[in-house]
């Protein structure tokens, strides 16, 4: 296996912390960007007995400065001398929306939310991963080998009422992620989507481990640590001629070989055209 080198955001906690702590226990390196010191603390106390744990750097930034975005590259090449990919993880969900609300229970509706709130999704949850990419892209050309993941979220919740602002950024990302990977086509840096595939059991959420869907169903929280089996298939080199595809946690089989679970589950990304 080639050790690969990458940044994630969000990385200090939820899904991002699953993501960046099962990338450097696979032995890759893993650049973990989130906002809170706080969670600094907690995650090295959490690795310190790991005999992985120098594969993991830490970094406190607020993403939605342009500024701190410009950092995170020189800062993770000083620190491992290369970058081969970024996790565009950070993101604000129903939580920060509408915090305190129980499932199940009336969302606000567009009108009702204002717009420090909106304009904090959308400069989080697209915003962070623009700017991101942008930066990293020429490292990735430059080197003619490179993986941008991007975390959405389930195409069922895009357009659900009760959902904005949530679901325009992500709505937004996941068609960035198809042009991106059009214009990255034949340099060797590919651009995929990652996702939960459903409401992740993560800081925020409800305790419980089962939610109510729209139609009624009950259906499974995913754990965080379901994102690391089709995280580590795409950052290897059977997934070089991947681009351009989406891949939900929580359908990805890990009873079968790799290749053949992301041939099970595997979709294009962005949306299909009506006409």
């Amino acid at each position: 296996m080639t050790s690969r080198a990458l940044i994630v955001t969000g990385g200090l906690r939820g899904l991002g912390r699953a993501m960046a702590l099962g990338l450097a226990a696979a032995g890759h390196k893993a650049f973990a960007v989130g906002h809170l010191s706080g969670d600094v603390d907690l995650l090295r106390k959490d690795i310190a007995n790991e005999p992985w744990r120098d594969n993991v750097e830490t970094h406190v930034a607020d993403l939605r400065d342009p500024a701190a975005c410009d950092g995170v590259p020189r800062a993770a090449v000083k620190r491992f001398g290369r970058i081969d990919g970024l996790i565009n993880n950070a993101g604000l969900t129903f939580t920060y929306i509408s915090p305190g609300r129980e499932f199940g229970k009336p969302a606000p509706r567009f009108w009702e939310i204002g717009d420090e709130v909106v304009q904090n999704v959308m400069d989080t949850n697209f915003g962070i991963a623009n700017k991101m990419s942008r930066r990293i892209a020429p490292f990735l050309m430059q080197q003619g080998w490179g993986r941008i993941i991007n975390v959405t979220t389930k195409l069922e919740t895009m357009n659900r009422p009760g959902t904005t602002p949530y679901n325009a950024s992500k709505a937004a990302l996941e068609m960035a992620s198809e042009v991106w990977a059009k214009e990255l086509a034949g340099t060797g840096v590919t651009v995929n989507i990652l996702n939960p595939g459903a409401g992740a059991h993560t800081q925020g959420m409800s305790d419980g481990l089962r939610q109510a869907s729209r139609d009624g169903k009950i259906e499974r929280f995913v754990e965080p640590d379901e994102m690391v089996p089709p995280l580590l298939w795409l950052v290897s080199s059977h997934a070089d001629a991947v681009n351009g595809r989406r891949y939900d946690a929580n359908s990805w089989d890990v009873s079968i070989e790799p290749n053949a679970a992301a041939q099970k589950c595997g979709i294009e990304a962005g949306f299909v055209l009506k006409g």
